[in-house]
């Protein structure tokens, strides 16, 4: 017979939960049995008592007093959640070349180690920028917006967002050891590496720094210049569109 009293926890749980940890419930099948062996273990695991140390009669003890005091219903499921992660983890890469509102490419000046937006004539496709995505699993996750590092394909120079004169700015940096982009933490200044993604439209998206938000990497009206940060104010174009998205790669043999 189904209980009419509802499951609470405030009764069951009575010692403190571990930080970072909380129990939600809701409305799927799990008998009563599997609610209180959860509870159980999550009691053993907050006195830290090795499962091998308690006998099945402690166990059985155990369980038999949780039933007899706390009357849990049928419809009943714990979920464990933990704190959200503090480090920035990349989990795949791909290759890709972007072009911005006006369908211009990206091209590097050697001279200025700089990116620029530049409407390129046939036969000049050689000159445009590749680029590496590596997409990351970030600590505020989110189904619109998704953090990525862009590096220029085959080198070790990544974009990356600087405060210059009071202003966030775009550089190309150079990486020494790939490696470091793999993981690394929320809080350090490798943040200046990423970029939130968010899609605005059918492969179009946009490009906010991690670490400046509210900035955007942008580019000119004119022709041949500078690809720049800028807020949602400034009269520059913020979209862009990626072209020829490859499988993602494995990251084995990638620092």
């Amino acid at each position: 017979m189904e209980s009419q009293k509802k499951c609470n926890m405030s009764e069951i749980l009575r010692p403190e939960m571990p930080e970072g940890m909380a129990l939600d419930i809701s409305h799927h099948p799990l008998t009563m049995k599997h609610v209180a062996n959860l509870i159980i273990a999550t009691e053993r695991m907050k006195a830290g008592t090795p499962e091998s140390l308690l006998s099945a009669k402690d166990r059985d003890v155990k369980l038999f007093h949780i039933m007899r005091e706390s009357v849990v219903e049928e419809c009943v499921v714990l979920e464990c959640h933990s704190n959200p992660p503090k480090h920035f983890l990349r989990t795949c890469q791909h290759q890709c070349s972007v072009t911005d509102t006006e369908q211009r490419n990206l091209v590097r000046d050697p001279n200025t180690m700089e990116l620029n937006a530049v409407t390129l004539q046939a036969g000049s496709e050689n000159h445009k920028v590749h680029l590496t995505m590596s997409t990351y699993v970030h600590p505020a996750a989110s189904t619109e917006a998704r953090p990525v590092a862009l590096c220029i394909k085959d080198t070790n120079f990544y974009l990356s967002c600087h405060m210059k004169d009071n202003m966030p700015t775009l550089h190309l940096e150079l990486v020494e050891d790939k490696s470091t982009m793999q993981r690394f933490s929320a809080d350090s200044d490798m943040v200046r590496f990423l970029f939130y993604t968010r899609l605005s439209g059918l492969n179009i998206t946009t490009f906010m720094s991690a670490r400046y938000p509210g900035w955007y990497i942008s580019t000119a009206e004119e022709d041949n210049k500078p690809v720049e940060m800028c807020t949602e104010t400034d009269s520059r174009y913020r979209t862009f569109q990626i072209h020829q998205p490859l499988p993602a790669m494995s990251l084995k043999g990638y620092g």
